[in-house]
């Protein structure tokens, strides 16, 4: 399975000559449609993935009533070890799969094919009554954020803001958005200091920031627009400027180097299933729709035309 870096600006135009390096798994006859269809399909892993993933199934489901689909939230690490173990055909990710993912799935007799399904810009966000942040650098992130941190108060930060304790909240240790954000912000994955308030349900995460004036936490994009009334969005200087993360922004990549694929991963021998293809299939038919509905950010046509040509 390919894995591939996709920082910097303007890197989705590379997306759809990528998709191929790691959708290579190919449906034989395409599946049947409507009420013919019989079966169940089993969905775990990414919270950051699951608004998108539940739209489909709700209207898949109601194009497909002889289908049962489950959705279970365990995050992108806990829902390959589902996946990996044969516990659900469809793992959510919100990162691409690790070689030690990978090889346990195959000791396992499961051959993951990982097809991209839409862009994500990871949001920093503070409470809304915090008046003097609007932006932070990378440097200042990994200074509040890098395992043996000395930051307490924000005026470590910058001297001019308040001596108040930075109220800590961000994904837990089996989220893909834990992964993602460490390797690029703290410079290593999985590195970080461990007192703050850490949940693999972003709700929780929302809930927690827009309780506390002086809290500070991460999650994806989709989230942050669910909550924007009770949420203020925190740019990001990359070291090209402080940049807010937008459809514009995250769809350029000028909103670095929190840009990120989101991706369904499936079960290869699962593609002989009727209902399995067809779920797929309508999945990438409709995600340029719903993954926006939700806020995150279509990729381009030609990228949604390469997964459902891989998938058959």
């Amino acid at each position: 399975m390919s894995q591939h870096n996709f920082a910097g600006r303007g890197f989705y135009l590379a997306v759809p000559s990528l998709i191929l390096g790691l959708v290579t798994g190919c449906a034989g006859d395409r599946a049947a449609s409507g009420d013919e269809l019989r079966g169940a399909v089993h969905i775990d892993g990414s919270s950051t993935v699951y608004p998108v993933t539940e739209a489909v199934v709700e209207e898949f489901q109601a194009a497909h009533r002889g289908v049962r689909v489950a959705v279970g939230v365990s995050g992108t690490g806990g829902g390959f070890e589902k996946f990996c173990a044969g516990e659900a055909e469809i793992a959510d990710a919100s990162r691409a799969i690790k070689p030690s993912e990978l090889e346990r799935c195959r000791s396992h007799g499961v051959d993951p094919v990982g097809y991209p399904i839409a862009l994500d810009g990871l949001s920093v966000v503070v409470n809304p009554a915090n008046e003097f942040v609007s932006c932070l650098t990378v440097d200042e992130l990994r200074r509040i954020w890098e395992p043996g941190s000395g930051v307490e108060t924000w005026r470590d930060v910058r001297p001019e803001w308040p001596e108040q304790r930075i109220e800590l909240y961000g994904p837990g240790v089996d989220s893909g958005t834990f992964d993602y954000f460490t390797e690029r912000i703290v410079g290593e994955e999985d590195a970080s200091r461990p007192d703050y308030a850490a949940s693999e349900d972003d709700n929780v995460l929302v809930s927690g920031v827009a309780g506390d004036r002086f809290a500070l936490g991460y999650f994806g994009h989709g989230y942050y627009v669910e909550n924007s009334d009770a949420l203020k969005l925190v740019a990001i200087d990359g070291g090209g400027g402080c940049v807010l993360p937008s459809a514009e922004t995250i769809r350029s990549g000028e909103y670095s180097p929190l840009t990120r694929l989101l991706y369904v991963f499936a079960d290869r021998p699962q593609l002989d299933r009727e209902e399995v293809v067809a779920f797929l299939r309508y999945y990438v038919e409709n995600a340029s729709r719903l993954a926006p509905a939700v806020g995150y950010v279509a990729l381009p046509d030609s990228a949604y035309e390469e997964v459902l040509s891989a998938i058959g």
